[in-house]
C-alpha cells in the first residue's frame, strides 16, 4: 500500500520565489493568485462605492463632479463583477475542483497560468482609465449606446479590457469542463460527484455560451465608434434596443455565472454543520441544470419599459417566474438538510445559514420586479439596486467568506480564530442590511439609480444606508486580518478540519501536498452512505 507521494515544493526544475508565482502550473498556486487578486480588486471596487455612498450621505453635490460619480457607478460595477465575485469563484474552483474529483491538477494546466496573468493586465487597463482625457467610462457597466459612445479616449481600453476579461473567463472554463469530465477518480460517476463540482461544471458551459455574444456587442460598439458601422445607431439605420437585448442575452445569464458556484459552496456547508448528507442530491442537479437552461429565456426582463409587444412582456415575466421554481427546491433542500440535523455554528455555517436568509430576501425582490406592470414602477430605481445586491452581496460574496472560513484550515494547515470569525459575520450581517435594506424604500418612493443628487425627501434613507456602507467595507479589513493571521499560523487543523466533512479533500493532508502524484483508486467498501470516506482513498491498491 502506498500513500499519496509528494514531492517537494523546492525540487530541482521548480523556480523559487516571485518566479514560482509568475511560471506555476499547479493548481493550488493559480487558485491562490486568483483568491488574491479578487481580493484586491474588492477593495478598489469598495473604495469607488464608499465614493458614491459619500456623495449620496445628503441631496447637492458634495465631494465629485456628476461625471465622476457616474464613472464610480460604472467602474464599480465593472471591477466588483468581473475583478473580484467571478475570479474569485474560478479561484475556489482551481483549488478546489481537482482535490475533490481525485485529479492531481487541472487538465490544462499552461492554459490555466494563462487565463490568470491576463486578468492583471486586464484589470490595470480598466483602472488607468481614471486617468485619461475624458475620464473613465461613465456610462454604466451595460454600456448602452448612445451614451456609451460619448466616452472620451477611454473607450478603447474599456472595449480592450473587457475583451481580455472574457477570454480569461472562457480560458478558465475550458479548463473546468475538461477536468470534470475527464480526471475524475475511478468510481466518481457524475451523479457522485459533490455539488461544488457539478454546479461548476454547469457554470462553466453558460461562460462559453455567453462570453462570445458579449464580446461580439462590444466589438459592434468599437466599430459604431471608430469604423462608421451603424449597429446601434438609429441615423443610420441601425437600433440601440438591439444593443440591450444582445448585452442582456449575456447578461442575465452572467448573473447565473456568479451565483451557481454559490450554491454548491452552500451545498457543500451545510450538510457539514448540520451532520447530514444533503437532503435530495439529485434534485439539486436538477435544479442547477434548470436554473441554467431558463436563464437564457428571460432576458428581456431588463428591457420591460423599452416598448416590447405585449406577448413578449408576457412571455418574459412567466418565463423569469419560472425560475423561481427550481430556486425554491434548493432553498427548501437546504432547509430540509439541517432539519432534525445536529447543528452547530461556526463561522462557515453562519454565512451559508446567512446567505439562505437574505439571498432569499433578493430572490423574492427579483420576483416582484419580474411582473411587467410592477416593474414600470420599479424601472430605473433604487428598488433594482437593492434586489441585485441582496444576491450579489449577501449572496455570491457571503458564499465566498463562507467558502474562504470553510476550506482555509485546508489549505494552510491552521484553524482560523473562531471568535473574530463570528464577530467578522455579525458585523458584516448588519451592516450589509443597514446599507441595502434602506434602498427598498428608496426605490418603492421613486428615487432614481445611478444619480448623483436628489430630492430632500429621501435624504434619511440615504444617510442610513451611507453609514451602512462605510461600517460594511471597514469591517471587511477584519477579514484581511482573519486570512493573514490564519496563513502565518495558529492552531494545527487535523486532516479531517470538520467533523461532519464528506469528500475527496478531506481525506488530503492539511495543508495537502503541493503535487499529489498517486492516482486516486476505487476502494472496496460498503455502498456509499454507509459510512464517511467510504468510497475512495487516495493511493490504495486497485
Amino acid at each position: 500500500m502506498s500513500t499519496a507521494t509528494t514531492h517537494d515544493a523546492h525540487h530541482e526544475d521548480h523556480p523559487s520565489g516571485l518566479l514560482r508565482w509568475v511560471f506555476t502550473t499547479n493548481h493550488k498556486d493559480i487558485g491562490t493568485l486568483y483568491l488574491i487578486f479578487a481580493l484586491l480588486m474588492l477593495f478598489i471596487g469598495g473604495a469607488m462605492a464608499m465614493v458614491i455612498r459619500a456623495e449620496l450621505f445628503q441631496p447637492g453635490l458634495q465631494f465629485v463632479e456628476p461625471q465622476f460619480f457616474n464613472s464610480m457607478t460604472t467602474m464599480h460595477a465593472l471591477i466588483m463583477v468581473f475583478g473580484a465575485i467571478m475570479p474569485a469563484f474560478v479561484g475556489l474552483a482551481n483549488w478546489l475542483i481537482p482535490m475533490m474529483i481525485g485529479a492531481p491538477d487541472m487538465a490544462l494546466p499552461r492554459m490555466n497560468n494563462w487565463s490568470f496573468w491576463i486578468l492583471p493586465f486586464a484589470g490595470v487597463m480598466l483602472v488607468s482609465t481614471l486617468f485619461m482625457e475624458g475620464g473613465a467610462p461613465a456610462s454604466g457597466w451595460t454600456m448602452y449606446p448612445p451614451l456609451v459612445l460619448q466616452t472620451g479616449d477611454a473607450f478603447p481600453f474599456l472595449i480592450f479590457s473587457v475583451h481580455l476579461l472574457g477570454i480569461s473567463s472562457i480560458m478558465g472554463a475550458i479548463n473546468v469542463i475538461v477536468t470534470i469530465v475527464n480526471m475524475r477518480a475511478p468510481g466518481m460517476t457524475m451523479m457522485k460527484m459533490p455539488l461544488f463540482v457539478w454546479t461548476w461544471l454547469i457554470t462553466a458551459y453558460l461562460l462559453i455560451a455567453v462570453m462570445p455574444v458579449f464580446a461580439g456587442a462590444v466589438t459592434m460598439l468599437l466599430t459604431d465608434q471608430y469604423f462608421g458601422t451603424s449597429f446601434f445607431n438609429a441615423a443610420g439605420g441601425g437600433d440601440p434596443v438591439m444593443f440591450q437585448h444582445i448585452f442582456w442575452f449575456f447578461g442575465h445569464p452572467e448573473v447565473y455565472i456568479m451565483i451557481l458556484p454559490a450554491f454548491g459552496v452552500v451545498s457543500q456547508i451545510i450538510p457539514t454543520f448540520a451532520r447530514k448528507r444533503l437532503f435530495g442530491y439529485s434534485s439539486m442537479v436538477y435544479a442547477t441544470a434548470s436554473i441554467a437552461f431558463l436563464s437564457f429565456i428571460v432576458w428581456a426582463h431588463h428591457m420591460f419599459t423599452v416598448g416590447m409587444p405585449l406577448t413578449g412582456e408576457l412571455f418574459f415575466m412567466y418565463a423569469t417566474m419560472l425560475i423561481a421554481v427550481p430556486t425554491g427546491v434548493k432553498v427548501f433542500n437546504w432547509v430540509s438538510t439541517m432539519w432534525k440535523g445536529s447543528m452547530t455554528f461556526e463561522t462557515p455555517m453562519l454565512f451559508a445559514l446567512g446567505f439562505v436568509v437574505m439571498f432569499t430576501i433578493g430572490g423574492f425582490s427579483g420576483l416582484m420586479l419580474a411582473i411587467t406592470p410592477i416593474d414600470f414602477q420599479y424601472h430605473d430605481t433604487y428598488f433594482v439596486v437593492a434586489h441585485f445586491h441582496y444576491v450579489l452581496v449577501t449572496g455570491s460574496l457571503f458564499s465566498l467568506f463562507a467558502a474562504a472560513y470553510y476550506w482555509l484550515p485546508k489549505w494552510t494547515g491552521n484553524m482560523y480564530d473562531e471568535k473574530l470569525g463570528k464577530l467578522h459575520f455579525w458585523l458584516s450581517t448588519i451592516f450589509v442590511n443597514v446599507l441595502f435594506f434602506p434602498q427598498h424604500f428608496l426605490g418603492l418612493a421613486g428615487m432614481p439609480r445611478r444619480i448623483p443628487d436628489y430630492a430632500v425627501q429621501f435624504t434619511e434613507f440615504n444617510q442610513i444606508s451611507s453609514i451602512g456602507g462605510f461600517a460594511f467595507g471597514i469591517t471587511q479589513l477584519l477579514f484581511v486580518y482573519i486570512v493573514i493571521k490564519t496563513v502565518r499560523g495558529g492552531s494545527k487543523a487535523t486532516d479531517e478540519v470538520w467533523e461532519g466533512a464528506e469528500g475527496l479533500e478531506w481525506t488530503l493532508t492539511s495543508p495537502p501536498p503541493y503535487t499529489v502524484s498517486a492516482p486516486l483508486r476505487r476502494l472496496n467498501s460498503p455502498p456509499a452512505g454507509q459510512g464517511r470516506h467510504d468510497r475512495w482513498r487516495p493511493g490504495l491498491g486497485s
